[in-house]
């Protein structure tokens, strides 16, 4: 028996790194899977079947069944046209993996309005639209569901040269936190998984140098997304998932104690001069 035996998975950006290893992972835990990817360079040029195909190629070989899709999540059409995809091909949705992403490192004073567009509408609105998509076909099918969705270090601390990158990431995680909360009575859960992961998009980071795959590689992220789209995890919803290798952990917001002003509002210099209690 296998932990996903019977469900419907899509997997979107997983024709390569962490999104590959999901996908394979899900397909030997039982899971007919949709295999998306645009085929694109990690900076979203050009475009081809290719790389979702061959996924799929893997997961037949070994017993598994998928489908390939080449649709933009980053378009209304393209989400739907993958939602209808799996609908198409196996009769029913049960889990949604949003892991598409680019890359497009530039700093602020040097980014192109079409740099940020482009990261933000593949990560950010991409999630958005396969997450919609998904949750209305969860809604009519009335057994509840599970969406991990996918954000990032930098999205939660921010990374030079990664405005465009962090602002989508950061607004992953935002949108993770509403969608657990108003898909909850619909039984579906959303969460995502914070991965730290030598691939090819992070091949020539500086983080990762003289590090090697063994180490830290996308084997390590794809357990926990199996976890978060199994029944293991139904009461869970709403928590962001670190992985660094064989560390797994959960990041959280916290708030300083702060400090209270009696007697109406703050000034500034009264600001200034509390600043240390108001930090701690």
């Amino acid at each position: 028996m296998g932990l996903l035996d019977g469900k419907v998975a899509i997997i979107t950006g997983s024709g390569g790194g962490i999104g590959r290893e999901h996908a394979l992972l899900f397909a030997r835990e039982g899971a007919k899977v949709a295999v998306n990817d645009l085929g694109s360079d990690r900076h979203g040029g050009g475009r081809g079947g290719e790389m979702a195909d061959k996924v799929v190629a893997e997961i037949k070989a070994a017993g598994g069944d998928a489908v390939a899709n080449y649709d933009s999540v980053a378009s209304r059409e393209g989400a739907d046209g993958l939602v209808w995809s799996a609908l198409n091909k196996f009769g029913k949705l049960d889990i949604v993996v949003n892991n598409a992403g680019i890359l497009r490192d530039k700093t602020i004073l040097n980014m192109s309005e079409q740099d940020f567009d482009l990261v933000v509408d593949v990560h950010l609105k991409g999630t958005f639209l396969v997450t919609q998509a998904a949750a209305r076909v969860f809604k009519v099918q009335g057994k509840g569901g599970r969406i991990v969705n996918t954000t990032s270090l930098s999205g939660l601390l921010g990374n030079f040269g990664q405005g465009n990158y962090a602002s989508a990431k950061g607004g992953i995680y935002s949108l993770t936190r509403t969608a657990a909360m108003e898909f909850q009575r619909m039984g579906v859960t959303v969460n995502a998984i914070a991965p730290v992961a030598l691939t090819r998009m992070t091949s020539d980071l500086q983080m990762f140098k003289g590090m090697t795959p063994e180490q830290i590689g996308p084997q390590y992220i794809a357990p926990v997304a199996a976890f978060l789209a199994s029944d293991l995890a139904a009461d869970i919803t709403g928590t962001i998932v670190g992985v660094q290798g064989p560390k797994v952990f959960l990041y959280k917001m916290t708030e300083t104690e702060g400090a209270t002003r009696e007697g109406g509002p703050w000034s500034a210099a009264e600001i200034k001069e509390r600043w240390a209690e108001i930090a701690r």
